[in-house]
């Protein structure tokens, strides 16, 4: 591992100088400790769709995870604590859809994007940023080519030319936040539930936990539209105008070829470090932050005292310290808080943090299959809830609700629960805004909370004040 340390520069400045020549991601700000990464490089690209995994355009057997375990045992680099978590490895996501290779489930029959289930790099350069001390380093391997010598001189060739590409892309970057783009003119955003049909929906989440199918089970609406390959606005334009509206710390910036994934997470799904813990921070329960001062400590307030939230969020903490005992040594999974208030740049929460020790001989890939999808956006029972969720949304959720981040040769991982994300495929793009419901929810409070979350992320890319 060849290391560097550079001036500092904004990441997403230097994500913007890197990104034109070559397939780069951008974890922006990609956990609470204050980090962001840029990947490039690609050793391996990696894909799946409905359980078939393809490795550089060439299909491949195994299960999605069961290959990248096999394929990431092949590298094995030694963790420097001195730098951030990430010293290169794994980026992508890992669309909900993959739920499907786990468990036996109905499959939706609507698929507006089109997209595949996970897309991941094995990427051999990353530019690692400690955004509180503001240090940046270059980090190349030279897993490009096979031999020891040939690597080492890969990884000097990899670490000058990214230099190269830094020092001209910083002279040339316009800082000013790109405008809305227009509404297409032809098909304008469509959702597919209104609101009756929403609270008609939640009603028959709520017959089912009265039933006692379910405890709780989260439901979401899709918005979409077709802008044509030809009007689509810039995607990195739009993350940047995402991420200045509404910061969120774990954003990600994804550009798989014709695919772009915009993401303005608040959600922590799971982190590994290298000395073996395992967190997850699930979120359940929000507010609206208040336009004034008063009336945003009422809404907190209002939150915190809210016992329909705390026995949300308090159903799920059960549910991931049942998934997190599937992979960490017996009797080290513990709540260490419980229903605690975050608050966003539009939004309170609550959140609540599990952690453990992973069991000896589990891995990052081990753990992140025992735990997927998050319970947070199923609800409980897990499968049953899932179940629920394909009949009545009855659409693939994409990359919405999966996980993006990254799993690293040194064995650390961080992935964030996508939501608050928007999916761009040939001119198509969509996003999904939802909630828990519970037994004590109401349908027009759950459709109101939905588009409180969605309403910078709808500023972002154009929709107006009149819902589609």
């Amino acid at each position: 591992m060849l290391v560097e340390e550079h001036p500092f520069m904004e990441p997403v400045i230097a994500f913007e100088a890197l990104r034109d020549v070559g397939e780069c991601q951008f974890l922006d700000g990609g956990n609470d400790s204050g980090f962001s990464y840029i990947a490039l490089n690609a050793v391996h690209a990696i894909s799946a769709r409905d359980g078939q995994v393809t490795v550089d355009g060439v299909d491949v057997p195994g299960a999605p995870f069961e290959v990248l375990a096999t394929m990431m045992a092949g590298y094995d680099i030694k963790n420097d604590p001195v730098l951030p978590p990430f010293q290169g490895g794994l980026v992508g996501y890992f669309g909900y859809d993959l739920c499907h290779q786990l468990e036996k489930l109905p499959v939706p029959e609507q698929d507006w994007l089109n997209i595949p289930d996970m897309l991941v790099g094995i990427y051999d350069a990353v530019l690692s940023f400690d955004l509180a001390n503001r240090r940046m380093w270059i980090i190349t391997h030279g897993y490009l080519e096979m031999g020891q010598e040939t690597r080492k001189t890969c990884a000097s060739l990899q670490l000058a030319q990214i230099k190269g590409w830094l020092s001209h892309g910083q002279q040339s970057f316009e800082v000013d936040v790109p405008a809305a783009p227009a509404l297409p003119d032809i098909v304008p955003w469509q959702t597919d539930f209104n609101r009756a049909d929403y609270e008609r929906a939640v009603r028959q989440v709520l017959d089912y936990i009265f039933a006692g199918d379910i405890f709780q089970a989260n439901l979401s609406q899709s918005f979409f539209a077709h802008y044509g390959p030809e009007n689509t606005p810039d995607r990195f334009s739009l993350y940047r105008r995402l991420r200045a509206i509404s910061p969120a710390p774990f954003g990600a910036y994804l550009e798989f070829g014709a695919v772009g994934i915009l993401s303005n997470s608040p959600e922590r799904f799971l982190k590994i470090g290298t000395d073996g813990r395992v967190e997850t921070k699930p979120i359940k329960g929000t507010r609206a932050r208040g336009t004034t001062t008063l009336e945003d400590a009422t809404n907190a307030q209002e939150l915190l005292l809210s016992e329909k939230d705390r026995a949300e969020n308090v159903m799920i903490v059960d549910l991931l310290r049942n998934d997190l005992s599937k992979i960490c040594e017996p009797h080290s999974v513990i709540a260490t808080a419980i229903c605690q208030l975050e608050s966003f740049a539009n939004v309170h929460h609550l959140v609540s943090t599990i952690e453990g020790r992973l069991e000896s001989g589990k891995t990052a890939i081990d753990a992140l299959a025992a735990c997927f999808p998050g319970g947070s956006i199923t609800g409980a029972p897990k499968i049953r809830a899932m179940e629920i969720i394909t009949e009545l949304e009855n659409r693939r959720r994409g990359a919405y609700c999966g996980a993006i981040g990254f799993i690293g040769f040194n064995g650390a991982m961080d992935t964030n629960i996508a939501i608050r994300t928007l999916s761009i495929h040939e001119g198509r793009a969509a996003f999904n805004v939802g909630g828990g419901i519970v037994a004590d929810s109401i349908p027009a409070a759950e459709y109101d909370e939905t588009l409180s979350k969605a309403a910078k992320l709808m500023a972002a890319v154009g929709i107006g004040a009149e819902l589609p």
